[in-house]
């Protein structure tokens, strides 16, 4: 009987440990596909950032949540549209003299990325398509009043747990809201060139840095963030905390300066085997 009993145990040991070790793989494999910006899973990131010495007084003061859903759909058997959609809810004070507090939803950008459902050959993962400017803001002092359109790429490769590549947009505006007169038309270059290392135990390492150059300005804004993340499972639900720090390296006449912040929950929806 205690031979029995002893083998039951052993077994039950066992089939834990395998199903640990299953997990933890799993964990692994959905957080190198989180660092790929057209994987086809769906993910929901809540994105918290916190930007400071805002305006030519450096006293405004910016806090923000972009809500970024990110959904694949198949297009035959070789290809997929990979929709991302950037949300911002914001809450600001003087960002210039007088300007005062505004809270409200900013400007939508809505991207669609065309991509092979593979990688190339040579191991290249890539997608193309238009992205879009949605004058939805809530406060004359949060959008651009500004509907906007142009391209947008990605190019990226996953080489064991590196991950590298940049993402690009480019948004001209095309129609103003209504007859506003109190806002510049829009030719911005967006560039965010990224790098990422992901860990057997589900961490995320990351650097990037998300430049824009405005063109009718002529001035870089460019945030250089580093971040470290962790895939956990909350149930059988998996989900990805981030945090990190961002320097802007270089800014504009009024834009942020200095130091920021920045905290992301990811909720996921991987692909049913």
């Amino acid at each position: 009987m205690p031979i029995t009993r002893a083998l039951i145990v052993a077994g039950i040991v066992t089939l834990s440990a395998t199903a640990h070790a299953q997990e933890s793989n799993d964990n692994a494999e959905l957080a190198k596909k989180l660092s790929n910006p057209v994987a086809a899973m769906i993910s929901v990131p809540f994105q918290f950032n916190y930007d400071q010495n805002i305006g030519p007084l450096d006293d405004g003061h910016r806090t923000y949540m972009n809500f970024q859903p990110v959904i694949p759909v198949p297009i035959g058997n070789d290809w997929n549209m990979i929709s991302r959609t950037i949300v911002p809810v914001i809450d600001q004070s003087q960002i210039a003299p007088g300007t005062g507090h505004q809270f409200g939803l900013g400007d939508i950008t809505q991207s669609l990325f065309f991509s092979p459902s593979k990688p190339s050959s040579s191991g290249i993962i890539w997608g193309v398509g238009p992205a879009f400017l949605i004058p939805t803001a809530t406060d004359d002092l949060l959008g651009s009043k500004r509907w906007g359109l142009g391209p947008t790429a990605v190019v990226l490769k996953q080489d064991h747990a590196w991950t590298y590549g940049f993402l690009f947009n480019h948004i001209w505006s095309i129609a103003k809201v209504g007859n506003d007169r109190t806002h510049s038309d829009i030719s911005n270059t967006f560039i965010q060139p990224f790098l990422s290392y992901n860990t057997p135990t589900a961490w995320t390492y990351g650097l990037n840095a998300e430049s824009t150059y405005d063109w009718k300005a002529h001035q870089w804004a460019v945030p250089v963030n580093l971040t470290i993340g962790k895939l956990v499972r909350i149930g059988n639900h998996p989900v990805s905390f981030t945090g990190g720090v961002r320097y802007w390296a270089q800014h504009t006449d009024a834009g942020q300066k200095g130091w920021g912040f920045r905290f992301v929950v990811t909720l996921l929806v991987p692909e049913k085997r």
